[in-house]
């Protein structure tokens, strides 16, 4: 979270989305609905808001997955016992209740699965999953603004591109793009994240306050994986993309000894938040990956110098040149490049007068 993290002009049709998968979970977990009155008809307003949103959810659970149809599952849970569809009814109220967890006193925020049923979770899991992985991807029943349409919704490719386009530090299209949790490179495949991850919380598979772009270093194992984003149920001592955002809190401090990189916060009221990101993303370790493979590139740089000013019987460079090489450097520096956090924090580590008379005598400029 070095780079601030914007919802993007398509996030009001995920919240759309997001609403008819709470109103559709509701209805399905209502005592008052057997799975007899699935059907075209039986999903129209006012079960849902619009006719529009009845007849592309009808069509939705069409689909088959893993040998299923998405209506078979929905069946099922609408044939939960009255007990197990109060349990899932709940857990839909706070789960879908999200922002209240980062507001003074939260309800607490569900760790467990909410029916004992295995098959039964299966079957909410997939049918909440393939919002995602079925509808998101071919297209859901909204414009950009969230109004509903019969065709030509937002998909998983326009958010993606909205989203890159949104975040472009530099508006030229073939400049780097920056990852907005690590600060490196996006990468040619970047990945739209679950930041609380869908298999555990599969209501939130499209939810605009859960999802992001970022870099596939940050999103998978060992890095961020599937690892909870909370302590036992307690978002108190974590950031959040949108609604608790590490943008400005967060920093990066030298070790001069070690030549690496810490991972804090400029508040101390947030250093529990920076030390849990931290060993969410492993930040501390690859920050300081970069900074070594930077530090030990200008080395090289300097040494090649050294080397050609003997080759032309020229005076060696002194401690006053090398330090003004790291200044220029530093000051040539582009904010919207990867790494620009490593390396002005490099920039800084270099100029400590420690750090330059070391580096002198690296280089073999001692006399």
């Amino acid at each position: 979270m070095l780079k601030p993290i914007h919802r993007v002009a398509c996030s009001p049709a995920l919240a759309a989305c997001q609403r008819l998968m709470q109103r559709f979970a509701l209805w399905l977990c209502d005592p008052a609905t057997a799975d007899a009155h699935l059907n075209q008809q039986g999903l129209q307003p006012p079960v849902l808001a619009s006719g529009i949103e009845a007849n592309w959810l009808w069509k939705f659970l069409q689909r088959v997955d893993a040998g299923q149809s998405l209506l078979s599952r929905a069946q099922a849970l609408a044939a939960m016992p009255a007990a197990q569809k109060a349990a899932l009814a709940a857990w839909v109220q706070t789960v879908s209740a999200l922002p209240t967890q980062f507001q003074p006193a939260p309800a607490l925020w569900p760790v467990n699965r909410p029916v004992a049923s295995e098959s039964d979770w299966k079957a909410f899991k997939v049918l909440m999953e393939a919002f995602y992985e079925k509808g998101f991807r071919g297209g859901l029943p909204y414009l950009p603004n969230g109004t509903p349409t019969a065709a030509g919704g937002v998909n998983y490719a326009d958010y993606v591109s909205a989203f890159r386009n949104a975040h472009r530090l530099n508006p030229t299209p073939d400049a780097r793009e920056v990852c907005v949790l690590c600060g490196g490179p996006l990468g040619d495949t970047p990945h739209v994240d679950h930041w609380i991850i869908k298999s555990a919380f599969p209501l939130l598979s499209v939810c605009a306050d859960n999802l992001q772009l970022i870099c596939g270093t940050c999103n998978e194992a060992p890095n961020k994986g599937d690892k909870p984003v909370h302590s036992a149920g307690s978002f108190a001592d974590w950031f959040h993309p949108y609604l608790r955002p590490g943008n400005g809190a967060l920093q990066l401090d030298y070790v001069l000894p070690e030549l690496s990189v810490q991972c804090s916060a400029a508040p101390p009221a947030d250093q529990p938040k920076a030390a849990n990101l931290d060993a969410l993303l492993n930040l501390a370790s690859r920050w300081t990956r970069e900074f070594k493979a930077e530090y030990a590139r200008h080395q090289d740089v300097m040494s090649r110098r050294e080397q050609r000013r003997i080759q032309n019987a020229q005076a060696r460079h002194t401690l006053a040149e090398i330090q003004s090489y790291v200044q220029q450097w530093q000051a040539d520096l582009v904010p919207s490049e990867p790494h620009h956090e490593v390396h002005q924090t490099l920039a800084a580590a270099l100029q400590d007068p420690s750090r330059l008379a070391a580096w002198h005598s690296e280089l073999g400029l001692v006399t």
